[in-house]
């Protein structure tokens, strides 16, 4: 028969891995001297011991280190009598064999790496057959593309909650980084010290997007959040690419920057960036009605384009486990730079987590892209929108407070930054003759509403609210409505 046809159940004609002799080596270490306990009290629990008798004596001894009292055989066996669980794991008789199993305490540390990492490979085989035993099942409750998020999930939980110990970076190791960041940004003449967003006054004010940041864009419906977060990314995307061109002008970028648009298909998206780089309207494009000199211009600009790192996924109400696999497998495969979220609230958390309300799935959502900012060390931009209380207020301009769920969103974010726009709310409070007894009076507020219209447009504001690392305050932007474009403001006329 081949092997394609041999049953799950195969997993189980070998034994599991285990090191029992270290498993009592081990114990017999931590009872001659409990300071051996350091060396593996941040990476071994008692579930890591294939024996659960061991289980349970480890539990014991941990149990009085972390006390400060004294973990010896004779402690030992009071406290287990008193718990009536001496028998159970072998009485004085055993507790006294595990003394004379002792190699010496200074072996202790790698006693519990063999301990911990055998019990990791126990682990893999229990999803391995999971995985299988799903596979094989007639009626699964999962499709393919489900069983396999499981999986990685399982493997992801694995990874990093049975991780072997941490490990802390030196004072001296972090004065390096911290002095080799601040040389970054003296060589820019103090411009970006971190990832070039495209917008200069952006960059002046927060020194660029740095890693391991959580960045939360902001705003109403209209106000024109992913076009701006698509600014920062195709800004970030050249960046990358003249990074890699300076010394080889053949060279392709290092990284890339990754958009999960959970609301806009990839062509869309595609063609909003192709709209703003060629100055051809969007909404033209779609219909249809561009001359012969735009599709033109709008064929060539897209050859120049062509070779600028990005991807776009598009999955509808993507997950955070598949989120984050695919951003561990693109910073494996190509490398990454930025991730952008557009947007949070589509998000689903982890699979097989039913948070009880919206605020708890939000939080564990931000916290899991705090994660693999962290993780990753890149930046995260996450847009997110905001309340209706918005609307209610006589000064539309956002706050801390109108984020949704904003508890847990600005709790976790390094940075929140609001786009709004005066325009978007003055077009809306346009004079109707209807509603003056006068033409006179009418024609009066008409003349005094256009020329408020006429100061604030094209004009936005991105405000930040918050920021960890540096000031808040106001950054004025231009905004062509025709392109959905982002620039600097005194640069609207290129």
């Amino acid at each position: 028969m081949d092997s394609i046809d041999q049953p799950a159940s195969g997993f189980s004609s070998r034994l599991p891995p285990s090191h029992i002799q270290a498993e009592q080596a081990l114990l017999g270490a931590l009872l001659a001297n409990n300071k051996a306990y350091e060396r593996v009290s941040d990476f071994l629990t008692p579930e890591h011991f294939a024996d659960p008798i061991h289980g349970r004596i480890f539990q014991a001894i941990a149990r009085r280190c972390e006390q400060n009292m004294v973990a010896d055989p004779i402690t030992l066996r009071a406290e287990l009598e008193h718990a009536g669980t001496l028998e159970e794991v072998g009485g004085t008789a055993y507790l006294a064999q595990l003394l004379s199993a002792m190699v010496g305490i200074i072996n202790a540390g790698d006693y519990g790496r063999l301990i911990h990492d055998a019990w990791l490979r126990r682990q893999l085989i229990d999803i391995g057959e999971v995985m299988v035993n799903d596979a094989y099942a007639s009626e699964a409750d999962k499709s393919g593309g489900a069983q396999i998020e499981a999986a990685e999930q399982a493997l992801f939980n694995l990874a990093t909650k049975g991780g072997a110990e941490g490990k802390g970076i030196s004072f001296h190791d972090a004065l390096i980084a911290a002095i080799n960041m601040a040389e970054k940004a003296f060589r820019n003449q103090g411009a970006v010290s971190g990832l070039d967003t495209g917008l200069r006054d952006l960059n002046k004010r927060t020194g660029g997007l740095h890693k391991s940041d959580l960045v939360i864009l902001a705003g109403r419906p209209g106000m024109g959040k992913t076009a701006l977060a698509t600014k920062i990314a195709f800004g970030a995307a050249k960046a990358m690419l003249a990074n890699a061109r300076a010394e080889n002008p053949n060279a392709m970028a290092r990284e890339c920057v990754a958009i999960f648009s959970l609301e806009m298909s990839a062509d869309q998206l595609a063609t909003r960036l192709l709209a703003e780089e060629a100055r051809v309207s969007g909404d033209k494009i779609r219909r249809g009605e561009i001359s012969t000199r735009d599709f033109d211009t709008f064929v060539r600009v897209s050859r120049e384009i062509a070779d600028i790192p990005l991807v776009i996924d598009d999955t509808p109400a993507i997950t955070l486990s598949a989120l984050r696999t695919r951003c561990r497998r693109l910073q494996r495969t190509q490398g990454l730079g930025l991730v952008i979220v557009d947007y949070l609230q589509l998000m689903r958390p982890a699979l097989g987590t039913r948070p009880e309300s919206r605020v708890l799935e939000i939080s564990q959502i931000t916290q899991g892209l705090k994660a693999i900012a962290k993780e990753l060390a890149v930046p995260v931009i996450a847009l997110s929108q905001l309340s209706r209380s918005v609307e209610s207020r006589d000064d539309k301009r956002p706050q801390l407070s109108d984020l949704r769920e904003s508890g847990s969103i600005e709790q976790d974010a390094d940075m929140v930054m609001f786009v709004y726009r005066d325009e978007y709310y003055l077009a809306q409070r346009e004079p109707k003759v209807t509603s003056f007894e006068r033409d006179d009076k009418f024609q009066e507020a008409h003349e005094k509403w256009k020329a408020d219209m006429q100061t604030v447009y094209q004009k936005a504001e991105l405000i930040i609210a918050k920021q960890r690392h540096g000031p808040t305050g106001k950054i004025d932007l231009f905004f062509e409505g025709e392109f959905t474009r982002f620039a600097d403001l005194d640069t609207f006329h290129d």
